[in-house]
């Protein structure tokens, strides 16, 4: 063990205010910085695509912690704080002031940033990102004077981005490359109902096409140029094309990078007093037998109490099955599991797909790799049961609204 008692906690969403939460919960009695290089307190990301965008949630829901509760639980919060470097050998982190901070144990959560677009006119005013709080309140405003909006990515971002212009009275165009929204996630099968939802509620959806640039009078976005020469014309564009993740400062310490920071499933890297959770994380999963990074709440929410056990010493593994939901328009849906894209040779609908209160499977070889709740609830448990189980099931039975899914594990 190093000289230094302190443990530091570089990144300060979600993932970082719940590690920091959980050394306190188990007895660590040390010294414990929280840096963020934000000014807001750690905040959840979803509301700031659901409820906090659509104006159904307040400001201050969206909090992990009163801000009181970093002062009372002696974390030392340094917002504002962007850290330059990593020194694994010195056990240091570096300020972007030029000062340092000794760590015994060190944790990244310094999640992910979304991709940019590189298309001429990306730079002009009302071309606008997801991802952080005042990006929220940046669209937010927009939406409430845009007549027309654009929304570039039909991923889980520019859906739930679209559903919220939608609801603040714009018209909505959303661009995607591919043949369907979320194509890559869900598949042909399940995304084609995602499809139909936003068409359904007046989204012109557009697939299969690219952005050739962005448009602009004044310094200021008007439109969407297409590569086949058409135009969108936009009084805001919003771009969902993805996150990469933060992996520049593990790179540069000689952390092992791919795909995000790659640790084992106690989440350390290859640096035994570095560990890394959270969006950045590309975590060996037990039950998958590889590794995996999953951008979703639940792992920014989960990964943290492992990483931090682990950082006490305890004998952790992080084995959750991925978990996320989304929220647009009357549809609410949870998925449970991982596949990856072409990675099922069968989906087993169970309910009333036209009705949009279902549970969709994903199959391969007759064992469920993820099941997917729409407008269905309380079936999570179940769900995970039959993911992990890694049982093969009756796919008549799976599709049987008649069959308890606890029964199917008999």
């Amino acid at each position: 063990m190093p000289e230094h008692k302190a443990f530091v906690i570089v990144g300060a969403g979600l993932a970082g205010a719940k590690a920091a939460q959980t050394l306190r919960e188990e007895g660590f009695d040390g010294p414990l910085v929280l840096i963020g290089a934000e000014s807001e307190h750690p905040y959840e990301r979803p509301p700031l695509s659901k409820g906090y965008l659509l104006g159904k949630e307040e400001r201050d829901t969206v909090y992990v912690h009163p801000p009181r509760w970093y002062a009372e639980n002696r974390v030392d919060l340094r917002l504002g704080t962007a850290v330059t470097a990593v020194d694994p050998a010195a056990h240091e982190v570096t300020l972007a002031d030029g000062s340092r901070i000794g760590y015994a144990k060190l944790l990244l959560t310094t999640g992910s940033s979304p991709r940019r677009l590189t298309v001429p006119g990306a730079g002009l005013d009302g071309v606008l990102y997801l991802r952080r709080l005042a990006d929220s309140d940046r669209i937010k405003e927009a939406f409430s004077a845009a007549s027309r909006v654009a929304v570039i990515g039909a991923g889980w971002i520019g859906l739930e981005t679209a559903a919220a212009a939608r609801a603040a009275g714009a018209e909505v165009t959303v661009l995607e490359a591919a043949e369907l929204p979320l194509l890559r996630v869900l598949g042909r099968e399940v995304s084609q109902i995602f499809a139909e939802l936003h068409t359904d509620h007046g989204v012109d959806l557009r697939c299969g096409v690219q952005v050739a640039g962005i448009t602009g009078a004044g310094g200021r976005a008007d439109g969407v140029l297409l590569a086949d020469g058409s135009r969108v014309d936009a009084d805001v564009v919003v771009v969902g094309v993805g996150i990469t993740p933060d992996t520049g400062l593990a790179a540069a310490a000689g952390l092992e990078t791919d795909n995000g920071i790659r640790v084992d499933s106690r989440l350390c890297t290859s640096d035994p007093d570095i560990h890394a959770a959270g969006d950045v994380a590309c975590a060996f999963h037990p039950l998958l037998g590889k590794h995996i990074r999953v951008e979703h709440w639940a792992n920014a929410l989960n990964q943290p109490q492992t990483a931090a056990r682990a950082m006490l010493g305890q004998d952790v593994t992080y084995d959750r099955v991925p978990y996320f939901f989304t929220d647009q328009y009357d549809l609410g849906m949870e998925y449970t599991g991982y596949v990856e894209p072409g990675g099922y040779d069968q989906v087993v609908f169970r309910g009333r797909t036209e009705a949009r209160e279902f549970i969709a499977f994903w199959l391969a070889g007759g064992r469920v790799l993820a099941g997917m709740n729409v407008n269905v609830w309380d079936v999570t448990d179940p769900i995970r049961a039959l993911v992990t189980s890694a049982q093969p099931v009756d796919a008549a039975r799976l599709a049987d609204p008649g069959v308890p899914l606890t029964d199917l594990l008999a």
